[in-house]
This record gives C-alpha cells, structure tokens and sequence, in this order.
C-alpha cells in the first residue's frame, strides 16, 4: 500500500483531545470542590469520592467489550459513542439540582464514566492509523494532553463558578451554571464527531500500519490478541508499573482538595490552582517526553527516568504540605506533576512498542484497567490512612509504591517490535532500489483524505 500523510489527521486528533477534555472535567469536579458538594447533597465526604472512583470501577468490567468493538468496528463508532455518552451524562446531572436529588448526579456520573471506557484506550490508536513513524510518539502525547488539560480544567473552574456560599439556592444557582457550561459544550463536541470523525485516512500513515492493514481479517483473534499480551513478560511489567504510578496519581488527584483544606483552611480556590499546577506541568512534561521518544526511541530509558523523578517528587511533596507556606507546594506539586502526568502517553507508547503488532486499543485498555484497580485501591486506602494517621502518613504509602514500581520498571526490555519494523520495511525498500517511503511519508504529507 502506498504510503502517505492525511491533512485531516489533526483536526481528528484535536477533537478527540476535546471531548476527552470535557470527559476528563467530569470526573474531577466534584471532587475538586469536595467539601462544596458534601454539605450540598448532605451526604459524606467518601461518597463524594466515590462520584470520581466510579471512573475506575466502570472501567473494569467494560473494557473487554468496548475493546472488542474497537477492534472489530473501529475507531469512529467508538468516537461516536465516547462523545454521545459524555453529552448524555451531562445532561442529566442538570436533574440533580436540588439536595435531595444526589442519586441523579451519581446517575450522570456514572453515564460519564460508560463513556470515558470509549475514550482511555484510543490515543495510541488514533496515534499510529493516523500518523507517521516520526511523529506517533508526539501526537500519543498531544491525545493524553485533552485527558489531561481536562482535569486541569477540573481543578481550576469549578471553585470559580461554585463557591462556598451558605445559602443552598445559590449554591444550586452556580452549580447550574457550571452543569449548564458543560452540557452545552459536550454537545457542541459530539456534532463535530459526527461531521469530522473519521474511521481512518485513504493511505496507511507508515509501514508499521501498512502491514497491519494488509493482513486479512480472519487472521486476526481477539482472544488469542488478549492471550499472548498476557504472555508477554515486558508488557506484564509495564501493566503493573504503569498501574502503580497512574493509580497513584488517580488517588492525588481525588483526595487533593482534602488534603489542602486540612493544612489551609479556607484555600479552595488555592486547592483547585494547585491542582491546575500539577496537571500543566504534567502537559509540558507528556509533550517533552513525546518529542523526546520520536527523536531518541529510547524507550527503557526514558521510562525509568521519568518513574524515578516522579518518586522524587512524591516524596518532596510529602514534605512540604504541611510547611505552612503555600507557594512552596506549588513548586513540589509542579515538579511532581510534570514527571508523574508526564509518564501517561509513555506507557500507551511503550506498550504499543512490546505488543506490535496488537491492537493499541487492547494494549492501552490493559494499562488502563490496571491503572483502575490500583487507582481504586490507592484512593481507598489513602483516604483511610488520611483519616485515622494524617496527610502525611497517606503520602508515604503512596510513595511506597511508586519506589516499587521504579525497581519493576528497571527490568523491562527494550523489546522495539513496531520501530523495528518500520527499519526492516526501510531496509527492504533501499536493497530493492526503490526510495523508502517511511522516512517520506513521515516529513513531507503528500495526501489528504
């Protein structure tokens, strides 16, 4: 198959980075503005907790299916169907604006949640059907970036429109506001899907995907994909240490706002900023550590490095919380969020490397279920150890598994499958005599569908 760039490419991955945005908003903003809700719904601190892990417990059971159908229909049916749920979902938290209505936000939540499965495990497959061997790694991270920047939004917002106000009628006021932005905007999002979204370019964006497209589809098993995943050594290892430091960042991310009202009473509109710090650093971090990995393929290294800094940054932070001086956290939160966000589209990346030529949307479903389950657990267990030994104490037994997923981390391989066969493909072309189109295709688009 001839291989080519397609102009669309961009716009398809702007909008997929948009609606994960709005997704990603979803899931953090109740938790963001935690004590808001909590005495809004007069329910306890942990529900309210449990409105964000309903993200991850969604996720476990639904991730087989929806893979299943990514597989077997493609990336625009599972577009359609993020963005559809998404919209629908917040929608229906617009029921739930009275304090006896908190069943229904869990009801919208939990639509939210169905749709973020149509949505974690496409940014390494949208990377690689739509994109060259020289900038996959770049636009994985650029598709992170909207899950990304939407928990950034998540923290910074909703303490602007919802403030802590007595009155219930006002506060249900700015919280309308507030599910009446997002519905609007998640709307607009899934008609853009319909008009723009497409299964995939004309060409094959390299000679990775080339081969991939040419292999008849009988050939191919889903079950037997999932099997020899869960042979692969490398992968096995990459699953749990991307489960350990996602799951931890997971945790952070939902028990932030406590964690910051505790030692700064009154500091939600701080609470949210600083949460904003550690997903923009993240961002930065994620865009570095894509560019990086196109230009250097430095897989192992790179990952080691990045678990490394964001067991360093756990621990400064840890330390510094309960310093008394706000600007301080802001620096450790910078810095831990820079590695520890900055390691997401490395593990889609990374994985897609070990497993090729599997789907990237089975690999990235088996990071995410992982990242889940601990993500579930870390949350649970942190908030209880917050509750009964302190903030501290709660940091520390994360930190603990973020040092064993740095050592587990140190033994993954470099097992290269899709760069390697991108080089083999480039070597045949030159021994033939024929230019190699990889290399071309990856710098000069000369098509767009």
């Amino acid at each position: 198959a001839e291989v080519r760039l397609s102009r669309r490419r961009w716009a398809v991955l702007l909008l997929f980075s948009s609606y994960s945005l709005c997704n990603a908003f979803q899931w953090i903003q109740y938790g963001s503005i935690n004590n808001v809700f909590v005495r809004f719904y007069g329910v306890s601190a942990f529900a309210i907790d449990w409105l964000s892990m309903s993200y991850m417990v969604t996720y476990i059971p639904l991730l087989f299916p929806v893979a299943w159908l990514l597989d077997k229909r493609g990336l625009r049916l599972i577009a359609l169907a993020g963005s559809a749920l998404n919209a629908l979902g917040a929608w229906v938290k617009l029921g739930s604006l009275k304090p006896h209505l908190f069943p229904i936000t869990v009801l919208g939540q939990v639509i939210c949640a169905v749709a973020q499965v149509f949505i974690l495990g496409m940014p390494s497959r949208i990377a690689s059907v739509w994109f060259g061997s020289r900038e996959v790694s770049t636009a994985c991270s650029v598709a992170v970036f909207g899950n990304q920047l939407g928990i950034a939004v998540g923290f910074l917002v909703p303490p602007v429109l919802v403030p802590n106000v007595e009155d219930v009628e006002k506060l249900a006021y700015h919280i309308s506001i507030m599910f009446f932005m997002t519905a609007g905007v998640a709307t607009a999002l899934f008609i853009l899907v319909i008009i723009v979204f497409k299964e995939k370019p004309l060409h094959p964006p390299s000679p990775a995907q080339a081969l991939i497209q040419s292999r008849p589809t009988e050939e191919y098993s889903y079950v037997q994909s999932i099997l020899r995943l869960l042979r692969n050594a490398n992968f096995l290892l990459l699953m749990v240490t991307y489960g350990l430091n996602t799951g931890c960042f997971y945790a952070l991310s939902t028990l932030l706002n406590r964690m910051v009202i505790h030692h700064y009473p009154g500091e939600e509109l701080n609470a949210g900023r600083i949460g904003l710090t550690i997903i923009l650093s993240g961002v930065a971090g994620a865009l570095v550590s894509g560019i990086w990995l196109d230009r250097t393929k430095t897989y192992t290294q790179t990952t080691l490095a990045v678990y490394i800094m964001s067991l360093v940054g756990m621990i400064a932070y840890t330390f510094t919380l309960s310093l008394g001086h706000l600007w301080v956290v802001f620096v450790t939160a910078g810095l831990l969020g820079f590695f520890m966000t900055g390691y997401l589209p490395l593990g889609f990346e990374f994985a897609a490397e070990l497993t090729y030529p599997e789907s990237e949307g089975t690999s990235s479903g088996l990071l995410n279920v992982s990242a889940q389950i601990f993500g579930i657990a870390f949350t649970i267990g942190q908030g209880q150890i917050m509750d009964r030994f302190g903030t501290k104490a709660g940091n520390l037994f994360l930190c603990s598994f973020l040092f064993l997923g740095t050592v587990m981390t140190a033994f993954i391989k470099a097992d290269l499958r899709r760069l390697q066969a991108n080089l083999d493909n480039e070597q045949t072309v030159i021994r033939s005599g024929e230019r190699p189109e990889g290399p071309r295709s990856s710098s000069a688009p000369t098509g767009c569908s």
